[in-house]
Order: structure tokens, then C-alpha cells, then sequence
């Protein structure tokens, strides 16, 4: 006998409630914490932490920018808006503003999140509040409610490649052709996490990021890939 679920072909998802759009909280960790961009409070400071480092532009669709009014304009017409929602990044080890993230493709009633336009500048890069940071606005949307958490990157982009996979995403394969970005072509390499990953995700991160993971220089005892991949259900081949 077919039953009216099975004749869809797909799970049921009991008692659905599309999770709400972000709110703008501030998230605050350990090592990091994220605030909504404003260029007021942000764009002079940040544009400080990017100066000399044109290279941090290279897989996002803007800049590098030639002047902190220049960069100052751009957060003004882009911070505040739903769809991306902005975050500046405060690494409180150094207490600067350090570099920015977004959720962007928020689709509650699919239950699809993204987090996007992450731009460290180097202070921040391979630092635990760059980490934090990015175990702060996954453990945001889940406890949301929502059920998948993607990540998109440049297919050439072999660092953000790794870092997805560092952080738990699994590798879910590449959109040739995506768009066109710089006057360049793009191929979109495409990693998610959702809702039933979650748990083991954020043991994951917990434990990476007690001050017991790390020694007195600071270096890390347990590496995060590796407490990750017991939950990643599928690897990125070219890694």
C-alpha cells in the first residue's frame, strides 16, 4: 500500500516551524565577539586591520578598496540589510575589530541558512576567535531552528575549501559555471551541515575551544579537523 509520505518521498518533518530571519543579537564568546556592522562603530577599524592586504579580496565579488572612505561607502550601502546580514568581528585576545561574516540566502521556510562574505584580515586568521567566531553564528542558526547550514566558495579557493571541512561541513560538490565574479568565471564548490549533525558538531567545537586544548604558547593539543571529521558524512576529494 503507498502511504501519502511515501508517495512524496521524502521524511516527514513533524510539527515544522520556519526558524525566524537573524535578529541582530550580539554573539558573544570566549575569544570573539560578533556585532551588526554599522560603518560608524566598524569601517575605519576594520579597513585598518585590511590595509596592505589586497589579497583577502581576491575570492569576494568587491574590492580590494583604495581608500577607508572608499571601504567606509561600501559598509555604509551594505551593513543593515536582512539579506546578507552583516557581522563585524572582534577578536577580544587583541581587542581590535578584525574581520567580517554574513548570513546571506536565509530561507526560513526551507530552513536553509548560509554564512558568507567572510573576510579575515591576517591578525585574525588561524586564531581561536576565528574559530569561535564561526562555531557563534552556526550554533545561532541551528538554535534557531534551522536545518541546514551551507557554504559556498570560489572552487579555486582551496583555502576556504579546507576550512569548511575543518569546521565540520560536508562536502556536497561543485556548480560549474555558478557566475561570473570580476569578470572572471566561477565555479561554486558547495559543504553543509544540518540540524542532526549539530550536536556532535558543537561537542566538537566545545572541546576544541576549552583553554585545556591549548598549551602555554598557545598551540592546540586536539586539531579541530580531526575532532570534525568523526561527522563529516562526505570529504572534499580535492583535499
Amino acid at each position: 500500500m503507498i502511504t501519502e509520505t511515501s508517495a512524496i518521498g521524502g521524511a516527514p518533518v513533524p510539527d515544522w516551524t520556519p526558524p525566524p530571519a537573524p535578529t541582530g543579537e550580539v554573539l558573544q564568546g570566549r575569544y570573539a565577539v560578533l556585532a551588526p556592522l554599522t560603518a560608524e562603530d566598524h569601517a575605519a577599524l576594520l579597513y585598518r586591520s585590511y590595509a596592505g592586504q589586497d589579497h583577502v579580496w581576491d575570492y569576494l565579488p568587491y574590492g580590494p578598496f583604495s581608500s577607508a572612505s572608499q571601504y567606509h561607502r561600501w559598509v555604509r550601502d551594505h551593513a543593515g540589510q536582512a539579506d546578507p546580514f552583516f557581522y563585524a568581528i572582534r577578536n577580544l585576545e587583541t581587542g581590535d575589530w578584525e574581520g567580517v561574516a554574513s548570513y546571506l540566502r536565509v530561507s526560513p521556510d526551507a530552513g536553509s541558512i548560509e554564512v558568507g562574505h567572510i573576510n579575515y584580515s591576517p591578525a585574525l586568521q588561524r586564531t581561536p576567535a576565528a574559530t569561535e567566531a564561526m562555531y557563534l553564528m552556526m550554533k545561532w542558526a541551528f538554535e534557531a531552528g534551522y536545518r541546514r547550514y551551507e557554504w559556498k566558495c570560489n572552487a579555486l579557493n582551496a583555502g576556504s575549501r579546507r576550512a569548511a571541512q575543518r569546521l565540520g561541513f560536508s562536502y556536497e560538490g561543485v556548480f560549474r559555471q555558478a557566475a561570473v565574479v570580476k569578470g572572471c568565471n566561477r565555479d561554486t564548490a558547495w559543504f553543509a551541515a544540518i540540524d542532526a549533525e549539530w550536536p556532535a558538531l558543537k561537542e566538537a567545537f566545545e572541546a576544541w575551544l576549552s583553554p585545556s586544548n591549548f598549551d602555554t604558547s598557545g598551540q592546540q593539543n586536539e586539531r579541530l579537523g580531526d575532532l570534525t571529521s568523526l561527522v563529516r558524512v562526505a570529504s572534499d576529494p580535492t583535499l
